[in-house]
């Protein structure tokens, strides 16, 4: 039986505040208060609401970008494509960044694939602009390319366009993915639930953050950073920008010394950086209230040296691009130096507002401890892939967002991640989960960093290689294996070990599979196939 509630009345608007609001409300409730502060310079939030206010009406008057309209972006951290981005929100356009590492060629393709209607582009980078000769227009932040950002804003400073009529799932972003399994995707974020992440991100990761608290960039602004940094502006929190173009764990820890920062968002890699460096011993960073790291799990050992050197700060929490982070949440309660004190190796449980599920290859729910892929569903899922239906109707089952990762669920509904599907591999028959290996290995004293992924062998099916970066010269391969022996079984045992100085990371501090598997075949550090028959064993 149905009940009509309608009344005859029309359906209930659908109508959602605009996201450019958020900077409209904290310059109208803290105007003189420093908003954001890059080196030397800082603006207070009358003035970033000025400026992007600005950028809006030249983007509209001059350019004539519209409602649904594309800006691609392609540009290092800077207050300049800050502002941007809630001046393309204020109009109805929407925000499209690229990663800054990608080569002319990657950006030429996401300006196609997006459809973007024009970029704004660092100077820095020539040759993007360059590829994308054929988009309408080249905004340049800094001299030499194209209209200037900053002669534009000045061109139209006390402008101030109204804010575009949005509904719940009109886009505002387009959130690439890194692409490591194919060409990148343009996922589609929308306003309405964009509104829901960035409550539920205050709400999960940071409760009791407002005007009074700080928060520094440490990770790109054109992915999770961006986010993060979104959710600040909604609360007053001001946002501490590092002047170096790399990562420079003695500037972080001094800006939050400086700062009394109060929360950063950052990936295990850098975290890991970050407390290792011996100049965390050096700064006051007592006001740091929330590290919350996400990307990929941490390793235990790096959890425990994180909780010691900052104490019950970490919040971990695990999400894709496609979901904003929002999938389950590890507060610091959550977190213990103590292995009885900790259920080690969860991300956490469903964030408020989501479900989520561990599934069977047909869409049921597998039993409770049981391995499946993870699957959510929840205001946080994006509303698709642009322009590619075939990634669609992969993605999605019943109404579920398939993850691609896998893992289980214990009785209380903690999230325990096994690993990505694609990093699973096949050796003599049995399926082997890189991580639980890589967890065992980092055990090690004399091992900083690992991992363990799957090649092709003509005898086994695949083989586990792992690569490892020693704090050491001592430790070598054999003697490594020998430790490890004795700790997981036979079967999952690596076949071969290599030792680089550093692992190759992305643009996002991330380790990826992808540039391991590229980077070993450039080297020709594979090993030679083997000839032996595999054998038969109970565990296999």
């Amino acid at each position: 039986m149905s009940i009509d509630l309608s009344g005859g009345m029309p359906p209930v608007s659908t109508r959602v505040m605009n996201l450019s609001n958020f900077l409209t409300e904290s310059a109208r409730r803290h105007p003189d208060d420093i908003g954001f502060v890059w080196g030397e310079k800082s603006w207070t939030w009358a003035e970033m609401e000025a400026r992007s206010a600005a950028f809006a009406a030249a983007l509209q008057d001059r350019f004539g970008l519209k409602k649904g309209d594309r800006l691609l972006v392609q540009s290092a951290n800077n207050n300049q494509m800050f502002e941007a981005m809630f001046a393309c929100w204020r109009i109805g356009a929407i925000w499209v960044p690229a990663n800054c590492r990608q080569s002319p060629e990657d950006i030429a393709y996401l300006a196609q694939s997006s459809q973007a209607r024009g970029i704004l582009c660092g100077a820095e980078f020539p040759e993007h602009a360059a590829a994308c000769r054929d988009i309408g227009f080249v905004v340049g932040i800094g001299a030499g390319l194209g209209e200037d950002y900053e002669t534009l804003v000045a061109d139209h400073l006390g402008q101030r366009p109204a804010q575009a009529e949005v509904n719940r799932d009109d886009p505002c972003w387009f959130f690439f993915t890194s692409g490591t399994t194919g060409r990148p995707k343009a996922a589609v974020l929308t306003h309405g639930q964009m509104a829901f992440v960035v409550t539920n991100h205050l709400c999960d990761l940071m409760p009791g953050t407002g005007p009074q608290d700080a928060s520094l960039v440490v990770a790109p602004l054109s992915h999770g950073a961006g986010v993060h940094q979104l959710t600040q502006v909604a609360h007053g929190v001001k946002t501490i920008l590092p002047v170096g173009p790399k990562f420079d764990p003695q500037e972080v820890w001094s800006l939050v010394e400086t700062w009394k920062v109060t929360n950063l968002f950052t990936v295990p890699t850098i975290v890991k950086l970050l407390v290792e460096h011996p100049s965390v011993h050096q700064h006051d960073h007592s006001s740091l209230r929330y590290m919350i790291y996400a990307g990929a799990p941490m390793y235990r050992a790096d959890q425990i040296r994180a909780l010691e050197t900052l104490g019950p700060k970490l919040v971990q929490y695990f999400g894709l691009g496609e979901v904003t982070g929002n999938i389950t949440v590890l507060p610091p309660a959550h977190h213990s130096a103590d292995d009885d004190s900790m259920r080690i190796g969860t991300c956490g449980f469903a964030r408020t507002g989501m479900q989520v599920q561990i599934q069977d290859a047909n869409g049921h729910e597998v039993a409770q401890g049981e391995t499946g892929e993870i699957a959510v569903i929840g205001p946080a899922v994006f509303a698709g892939y642009f322009d590619n239906p075939e990634a669609n109707a992969k993605s999605f089952r019943n109404g579920w967002f398939l993850t691609g990762d896998l893992g289980h669920m214990d009785a209380e509904g903690f999230v325990y991640l096994t690993g990505r599907s694609s990093d699973m591999y096949i050796s003599g028959g049995s399926n082997i989960y890189p991580r639980e290996i890589e967890e065992k290995i980092l055990l090690h004293p004399d091992i900083s960093e690992v991992a363990v992924l799957g090649m092709p062998d003509p005898v086994w099916g695949e083989i586990g290689v792992a690569v490892c970066v020693a704090r050491s010269a001592g430790v070598t391969a054999e003697a490594l294996l020998d430790w490890l022996a004795p700790k997981v079984a036979r079967y999952k045992m690596p076949r071969h070990v290599v030792f680089w100085d550093e692992m190759p990371k992305s643009a996002y501090g991330k380790i990826t599979k992808k540039m391991i598997r590229e980077e070993l075949l450039a080297r020709g550090d594979l090993p030679r196939p083997e000839t032996k028959t595999p054998e038969k064993s109970a565990a296999q």
